[in-house]
């Protein structure tokens, strides 16, 4: 697959694929974030997929740091880019999310339901029937890019973005969906809401996601949401 290796300042690299969004090119950037990854190269901090290529931030205070990382990067990277996956580091987690779709979580739902000449109900049906794939996190923390929206849901991002969108509130623009974990601007149309915490400091893994997760969306009616809401909650406390 072509690539391109460029340099991200002095302490970081970036190795692009592709800059559109192609769910197969994100899996091969997954599979290789995990072999670089299973190296434990003491310079390189931290392996940051992305929806098109991966970001591989250096520790030049490293003993072990190259006199050149970009070319060392490269020297690494070629061995890793013509093995075949393996299956066993391809395993991904499932989480399934509980979503209340019903009208004050989910204000844009008729507007996006009489954009795509379908029922609020049918939006809800197809949103629930996909499989999802973690593609990214940003742009905070805990935020999950989801892949594999059904196409006959792609609707454009809203023409004037909120000032606040409320945490856990489920959106689509384009051919993606995403989860707002805290209360942020926000461009996409809201659909749903989810009770769960995204994002929590005090857990042991703070974001809930990671990249390569399988992620489907169950409905739950505004009870189900309150009780469960209350529940997390007090789990926080």
């Amino acid at each position: 697959m072509r690539h391109l290796l460029l340099p991200l300042g002095d302490s970081a690299a970036y190795l692009e694929f592709s800059q559109e969004l192609d769910l197969n090119v994100n899996a091969v950037v997954q599979a290789l974030a995990l072999k670089v990854r299973a190296l434990e190269l003491p310079w390189i901090k931290d392996i940051v997929p992305a929806l098109g290529g991966l970001a591989l931030h250096f520790d030049l205070d490293s003993p072990q740091a190259p006199a050149k990382p970009l070319q060392a990067v490269s020297v690494m990277l070629e061995p890793l880019l013509n093995s075949p996956h393996e299956a066993s580091l391809l395993e991904p987690r499932e989480i399934q999310v509980p979503v209340c779709y019903e009208a004050d979580c989910a204000p844009d739902l008729t507007e996006v339901a009489a954009q795509l000449k379908l029922t609020s109900q049918e939006v809800v049906r197809r949103h629930c029937a996909a499989q999802y794939s973690v593609l990214m996190m940003g742009f905070v923390p805990g935020h999950p890019y989801l892949g594999g929206l059904d196409p006959s849901l792609r609707v454009p991002r809203r023409l004037s973005p909120r000032p606040q969108v409320p945490a856990g509130s489920i959106a689509i623009a384009n051919l993606q969906s995403v989860i707002y974990p805290f209360a942020t601007p926000g461009g996409w149309n809201l659909i749903g809401r989810t009770p769960l915490k995204l994002f929590d400091a005090a857990r042991q893994q703070p974001c809930l996601f990671a990249p390569r997760d399988r992620v489907r969306f169950v409905p739950i009616n505004n009870d189900e949401f309150l009780r469960l809401q209350r529940s997390i909650a007090l789990e926080s406390s």
